[in-house]
């Protein structure tokens, strides 16, 4: 596995860890640093702070285009999957469009339910088609 991929993973285990635990991820993250067991990748920091620092409007996304479910009413994984595959879609440069959708599809297939692949597809690819009205 690439080791983007990999820091990917990474850093929806730190989300998805926080949610449950109900933890601010940037102490989740710090914790899982300090272990360094196994060491985190310098670009699963970069996301987990990204998702941090965009959170509210990820969300606010999330939810407006969500068609049918809620934030809340969303699997916690498929939650915090759609959050990084946003995040990337929407605020990394460096990573195509396409990389980003497909690189959530994986996770979602990798780490949640029979049906999640499909939804976070669809969810990312609407805000793609939406991605030049969503930012300033």
């Amino acid at each position: 596995m690439p080791a983007r991929s990999k820091a990917r993973k990474r850093a929806v285990d730190v989300l998805y860890e926080s949610e449950l635990r109900d933890r601010a991820p940037l102490t989740t993250l710090a914790d899982r640093i300090e272990l360094a067991d196994p060491p985190v990748p310098d670009y699963t920091a970069r996301l987990v702070e990204g998702v941090v620092e965009h959170a509210e409007r990820l969300d606010e996304l999330l939810a407006a285009h969500s068609q049918g479910w809620s934030l809340e009413r969303m699997a916690p994984v498929d939650r915090n999957i759609l959050r990084l595959g946003a995040y990337e879609l929407l605020y990394a440069e460096d990573v195509p469009d396409a990389v980003a959708i497909s690189e959530a599809v994986r996770l979602a297939r990798e780490l949640a339910g029979e049906e999640s692949p499909a939804f976070v597809n669809g969810l990312l690819a609407h805000l793609l088609e939406l991605k030049p009205t969503l930012l300033p």
